[in-house]
């Protein structure tokens, strides 16, 4: 374990994830993680999260094939959003779709025209929560988080075009794009970016896939095998000493 783990930790810092592969129980996959960090609840309440397909979800706009995912990270309304992302892999579609599709926010960064950029960095957007309970407020910040000790990039290429994190079959308007057509722009240039320049994942059966939350986007394929199960982690950075 502590091969794989230091292996991890070497992909997960030169390419922003790693797979390591099975088989992995689920025991053994949580003491991987928690190499990393601390896993923490999600918006359920539940430290693993299992992921699963489920009647209507193919019926939203932002599913352009069933079961399709838009680039996004996690948790962008939390004020620290988990630093990694995990899918430990149970059950996989065996039609081919379900990829967990990975791309660097920091390259994409790169490719933005100079107007694109300063929106990214100087404009907040208000990233709402994902807790489902009345007092849940999300938080305010631009795209391209910096703070003197770390970086986050936060990103939903569906709320940056219609003000909510799934898209519904009514047609947006201009008064629920957070950032206008500025932000409606960088939505688009995030899927093309994922689309064309990510890396396209099928887990393994039993392999864990795990990835830096505050650098990748994530999107997902569309999928027709409801079989397909996954168990998602949250992990959550250990704090240095000295900072917040």
């Amino acid at each position: 374990m502590k091969q794989t783990f230091e292996t991890a930790m070497s992909n997960l810092d030169s390419h922003g994830y790693a797979l390591v592969e099975g088989p992995l129980e689920p025991d053994e996959a949580t003491t991987l993680l928690r190499q990393l960090g601390e896993l923490v609840p999600q918006t359920t309440g539940e430290v693993a999260y299992d992921i699963q397909a489920h009647a209507g979800f193919e019926a939203l706009r932002d599913t352009r094939s069933p079961h399709t995912l838009r680039p996004h990270t996690e948790a962008p309304g939390q004020s620290l959003p988990p630093r990694y992302l995990a899918l430990h892999c149970r059950v996989q579609a065996t039609c081919g779709g379900g990829r967990t599709l990975l791309a660097d926010g920091r390259h994409f960064l790169t490719t933005l025209d100079e107007d694109l950029q300063r929106l990214a960095h100087q404009h907040p957007v208000y990233w709402p929560s994902y807790e489902e309970h009345p007092d849940a407020v999300g938080i305010r910040k631009p795209v391209v988080d910096r703070t003197p000790s770390r970086t986050v990039i936060r990103m939903s290429s569906t709320l940056l075009r219609v003000g909510a994190y799934s898209e519904t079959l009514d047609q947006p308007t201009a008064d629920s794009q957070p950032l206008g057509p500025g932000g409606v722009a960088l939505a688009e240039r995030a899927v093309d970016f994922v689309e064309t320049g990510g890396t396209s994942v099928l887990i393994p059966e039993d392999a864990l896939l795990i990835w830096d939350n505050h650098r990748m986007f994530h999107a997902r394929t569309g999928f027709s095998d409801t079989r397909r199960r996954l168990t998602r982690y949250w992990v959550a950075e250990p704090a240095r000493e000295g900072t917040p």
